[in-house]
């Protein structure tokens, strides 16, 4: 389809006076329109469409409308009805109030055109200069991030089902591309055992029964991939991402041998890390997660918004991920995302699962961002002990690469070496023969002959770390900190309100898109909320936690 990009209409005189007689108060598309204007253009997403062919729908229209749809919790159906059907969403629109609308199914088309060369920004970015127009947005703030998991749209499956429905998936692709060579080369047996869903089965209860299924079906599916590949084969079939999915599965799930007769399951202890394989022929994106108590199969999103105080509380981005990929993986792609968008803030609030020593310098460095949040203590027995000498009660002269103990004594030996994370560690050795006649030895090590080892962090980040550890035992770090909290009500915010937590959509670049326009809706609502001055939320306080006597200030 092609675009020709044409300037946003005003909005026609008879839908304005009938959206102002049916709506006194006004609306949320109304108030929206009025305040921000149009929000889009057609020129943002011009390149999203071919210079020739059938003129498409007005895409600032198309953009707006998957916005008010995540505003209202429709699906494309309801939204194209509403279009069809409603006076607030025609106003917001500029539709004459005769226009009748578009095919729901124009909306799927326009996400699809929105997935290439990272378009989900399109839809966000266009509001927060908005924002910045109206001087509710501004860099060098104060932002806080957090991240909650999200559930994939497609079904869990146990690991029996997963490979009976990868090979069933691989068989249809197969069918749907060539279904007159597949008739001919399967086996009749394979009809009986795969036209089901693995749902739909009655699969063996005992584990020998289950074992010998298993095996079965990885010597189908080995007979399947021989078949594709074979020279008499359709070209075609053998590149077809089912296929392609079909036989990392087999890798990761089955032992290899020579003999395909002899295929058997993997033991569980023998399969490779969880961020290494996928759970579902369906979704290959969706990854097993675990965060604490928390498990689940799908996506994680990382939620970053403005909280200076008596201002607009703004989400400045999204970022999402597959469900394995630590928090402290992606600080510093936050960071450039926000750059990117000339939004970086001065003080970024963090809990401690992205934080650590070589984020600390590193944002100070590059972005000039204060990385405020907690980071782990010295886990050292010495440091649990208040009478021994933890690493504060060293002194390091790193010009000289040395370290004094609290005796005096320097030490002879420095080396440096990597953590199990690749981590750079800086190692400063002790004399035997001086910590052996220590009179303070037991305070400094419990080693019966070696001396005194100070394993720590580069100069930077040692630096950091101790001045971090230092500076949040005070109490305006902890009420600085505590604005961080405010986080928590935006995910839920999100879930309740927006379903932040279930993707609608299959894979992470589909699931990346609905959390974009999540952020855009949530935006909308509140600046609405702040135009008409509705206060912040507030913590909510139980009826009995509200009864608690309150302590008596002193004269």
């Amino acid at each position: 389809m092609s675009l020709f990009p044409e300037a946003v209409p005003p909005i026609p005189a008879d839908t304005a006076r009938v959206a102002h007689a049916a709506f006194p108060k006004g609306a949320l598309a109304i108030r929206i329109r009025d305040a921000l204007g149009s929000i889009y253009t057609d020129d943002a997403f011009a390149d999203l469409f071919a210079p020739n062919g059938q003129p498409a729908l007005s895409p600032w229209r198309l953009a707006l409308v998957l916005v008010l749809q995540f505003v209202e919790g429709l699906s494309d159906r309801q939204a194209a009805d509403a279009v069809r059907g409603r006076i607030d969403w025609k106003y917001a629109l500029s539709l004459e109030l005769t226009d009748p609308g578009f095919d729901f199914s124009v909306l799927s088309e326009f996400r699809d055109r929105l997935l290439k060369d990272d378009g989900a920004e399109r839809i966000l970015d266009p509001l927060l200069q908005c924002l910045r127009d109206q001087h509710l947005l501004k860099a060098r703030g104060t932002q806080r991030t957090d991240s909650t998991h999200v559930l994939a749209a497609v079904r869990s499956l146990n690991r029996l089902e997963l490979v009976m429905e990868t090979l069933r998936a691989a068989l249809n692709a197969v069918a749907t591309e060539a279904p007159f060579w597949l008739e001919q080369v399967v086996p009749q047996a394979w009809y009986t055992r795969y036209r089901a869903r693995a749902e739909e089965s009655r699969l063996p209860k005992s584990e020998a029964e289950r074992q010998r299924l298993a095996a079965q079906i990885g010597q189908d599916g080995l007979a399947l991939f021989a078949l594709v590949c074979a020279p008499d084969a359709p070209a075609q079939v053998r590149h077809l991402p089912a296929v392609e999915n079909l036989r990392q599965t087999w890798l990761l799930q089955f032992y290899a041998v020579a003999d395909p007769q002899d295929v058997t399951l993997r033991a569980a202890a023998d399969l490779p890390p969880a961020g290494q394989r996928w759970d579902s022929p369906y979704d290959p994106d969706m990854r097993y997660g675990n965060k604490r108590t928390q498990t689940w199969e799908g996506y994680k999103v990382h939620v970053t918004e403005t909280c200076d105080p008596e201002t607009l509380h703004v989400i400045t981005h999204m970022d999402t991920t597959q469900a394995h990929v630590t928090d402290s993986n992606r600080t510093a792609a936050i960071h450039q995302a926000l750059a990117n968008k000339d939004l970086l803030p001065a003080v970024h609030l963090m809990d401690a699962g992205y934080i650590d020593a070589d984020l600390l310098v590193r944002s100070q460095e590059q972005y000039g961002i204060d990385l405020h949040g907690p980071v782990r203590s010295d886990t050292s027995w010495q440091a649990k002990d208040p009478d021994a000498y933890g690493l504060d009660a060293f002194s390091i002269d790193w010009e000289r690469q040395q370290a004094t103990c609290p005796q005096g004594h320097t030490s002879i030996t420095t080396y440096s070496s990597q953590d199990t994370h690749g981590s750079d560690i800086v190692h400063f050795k002790f004399s035997r023969p001086i910590c052996r006649q220590c009179p303070e030895r037991a305070r400094c090590t419990q080693s019966k002959d070696d001396p005194r080892k100070l394993s720590v962090r580069p100069q930077a980040q040692h630096e950091a770390l101790q001045s971090t550890r230092q500076a949040q035992q005070t109490e305006t770090w902890k009420e600085t900190y505590q604005r961080r909290a405010g986080i928590e009500g935006t995910l839920s915010q999100g879930i309740r309100a927006f379903g932040l937590r279930c993707s609608r959509y299959v894979g992470e670049v589909k699931t990346h898109l609905q959390h974009v326009l999540t952020a855009t809706a949530i935006n909308l609502v509140r600046f609405d909320a702040w135009q008409r001055e509705q206060p912040h939320a507030q913590t909510r306080t139980s009826r009995f936690a509200e009864l608690q006597p309150q302590p008596v200030q002193a004269a």
